[in-house]
């Protein structure tokens, strides 16, 4: 191995230090200096000195394999530095700090799994190494290990009870578990701690949000927004291929995207929008390549979606679900622009103001059709508030209990199936593709994944797990050409539909936006996960294509 100094520096003059002890210092100084790709020359060029007097120490030489790792790692060189780990570890195995440097490896990379075994090597030698310890609870948190990541952070907490950061790992641990009150708690101690974190505020906010205290909620993302309007998530592997922001409703409907952000390969900056706040496009914007707008549900967030649009147009970048589209995604809006597909049958929705007259008489007159109707409140979603009825005297009923809310009156279209059950399809768009996420099958119309009984019924499994592999035999080509006709019409490069088949076989469309839950959670429908996964291959494969050179 051939190598010479690093230009324009000179190892020290020290007659008692061998040339690699010399150059070990020199690249450590090089270092210091902001110098890595010196640095680097000098601890190759202490490795060269080291073979060729071949009396060098061990302790010398992997200090020189691993301080190159080391700045290898921080420069982005993953293969030299995991080869210079793996070489400092060969002949000095009792390296505690490289086996957990090496864990952080790939913990950077993504290899979780792998990254938990450097890290438990390291412990096998010092038990009590705080770096492997801590920075393990985050591999074990990402391989969704998350009992023994508790564990772990209560110890943590219990040597260290002033270190903010803990407090707050434990609280995305204990959020993970279910554990919602003492997820607040820990997050509560990790603001006490540091005031200035802002993440720990907005997680704050969104589980006030999720137990419907929504004073609280809110005063928690104004405080988090003024504190730090963005915030940064690295991707899960480094380095990222590019850098995306997110706008975010802090209190409105949002594309979910815990399974879709999952393993992201792109650096995330998420800002949250308030309707009474100006910002600096030019700074929110540095260093972006794609814009991602998560603000989804045009009932809840019609005040935020005209802001929203403004910066899209400001920020000038490729953008995905554009604000404007997103606007014309309520129901009654859908409504009419699906109207004339055919093989599709979209019902009509008729949108009643708040305080309107709900007498039967009044009812009677405005409504546009004659069939069952469906009533919800405007902004609701899943199967609260949502009743069908079926008669004036009911509607009326159902439209008194909440008077000072808009709702949405749907006209009901039949879609029993000619074996007397009910099938809900959910497909989710993804750019010019159109695929299946999941099948309801149940004995009400009102149909959800979650309370239907296809956990008893394998017949039900079998039919979801052939529409999952094959939708195109279950909606022809008719059908599909209907679905096709829809992502046009919409003009959402993410979103999602709630259909249904007519004994006609007409789709039945129930709910179009970009609001639907996609997610990796398939316990007891294990073959679900495939078709999930194509999503989100799909969803990644969107955002490269998106991405233009900058």
């Amino acid at each position: 191995m051939q190598t010479s100094a690093p230009a324009g520096v000179s190892p020290d003059n020290d007659v008692t230090s061998s040339a690699a002890q010399q150059q070990l210092r020199l690249g450590l100084d090089l270092y210091k200096q902001g110098r890595a790709a010196d640095a680097i020359a000098a601890f190759r060029h202490g490795l060269a000195e080291a073979e060729k007097s071949g009396t060098e120490s061990t302790e010398i030489v992997s200090e020189l394999h691993s301080k190159l790792g080391n700045v290898a790692a921080a420069s982005g060189d993953v293969g030299l530095a995991s080869a210079s780990y793996q070489a400092a570890l060969t002949i000095a195995p009792h390296l505690t700090n490289c086996w957990c440097s090496f864990g952080d490896l790939h913990l950077r990379c993504g290899q979780h799994q792998s990254a938990i075994e450097l890290y438990l090597q390291a412990l096998r030698i010092n038990p009590r190494h705080w770096a492997a310890r801590a920075n393990m609870v985050q591999a074990l948190m990402a391989a969704k290990q998350y009992l023994v990541a508790k564990a772990i952070l209560i110890e943590l907490k219990g040597e260290r009870p002033q270190d903010a950061r803990i407090h707050h790992l434990l609280g995305k641990t204990l959020f993970e578990l279910n554990e919602i009150g003492p997820a607040i708690e820990s997050f509560q101690e990790a603001v006490a701690l540091n005031p200035q974190d802002a993440e720990s505020i907005n997680w704050i906010g969104a589980l006030r949000q999720a137990a419907g205290d929504d004073k609280a909620a809110q005063q928690a993302y104004a405080e988090a927004a003024r504190i730090e309007p963005l915030i940064r998530r690295p991707a899960a592997r480094q380095p990222a291929e590019f850098r995306v922001l997110a706008l975010y409703a802090p209190f409105g409907g949002n594309t979910p995207t815990e399974y879709l952000f999952e393993n992201a390969f792109f650096d995330t900056d998420t800002l949250s929008l308030f309707p009474d706040r100006d910002y600096d496009t030019a700074a929110l914007g540095e260093n972006i390549h794609l814009v991602i707008n998560l603000v989804s549900d045009a009932d809840q967030t019609g005040d935020l979606l005209p802001l929203a649009a403004d910066l899209v147009d400001r920020f000038g970048l490729p953008t995905v679900n554009h604000p404007r589209k997103v606007a014309q995604t309520t129901r009654d809006a859908v409504a009419k622009l699906l109207g004339g597909i055919p093989h599709c049958r979209v019902p009509q929705a008729l949108r009643l103001k708040a305080g309107s007259d709900h007498s039967e008489a009044a009812l009677e007159a405005m409504l546009p059709f004659t069939s069952s109707c469906l009533a919800r409140p405007v902004g609701t979603h899943g199967g609260d508030d949502f009743e069908k009825v079926e008669d004036l005297a009911g509607l009326s009923a159902f439209l008194s209990q909440r008077a000072d809310h808009d709702h949405y009156l749907i006209e009901y279209i039949d879609y029993l199936s000619a074996d007397g059950h009910f099938r809900k399809y959910r497909f989710i768009f993804v750019d010019d593709q159109v695929l299946p996420y999941h099948l309801c099958i149940g004995s009400d119309w009102k149909l959800h994944h979650i309370n239907t009984d296809m956990a008893h019924h394998a017949w039900m499994q079998q039919e979801e797990a052939a529409f999952l592999g094959d939708a195109g035999a279950v909606f022809g080509q008719a059908q599909m050409q209907a679905l096709h006709d829809i992502r046009a019409r919409m003009g959402l490069d993410y979103f999602g539909i709630d259909c249904g088949l007519d004994r006609d076989g007409n789709v039945v469309v129930f709910e179009v936006n970009a609001s639907m839950l996609v997610h990796a959670r398939n316990e007891g429908f294990l073959y679900k996960t495939p078709a999930v996964e194509r999503i989100k291959s799909a969803y990644d494969a969107m955002l490269r294509k998106l991405v233009k050179p900058r």
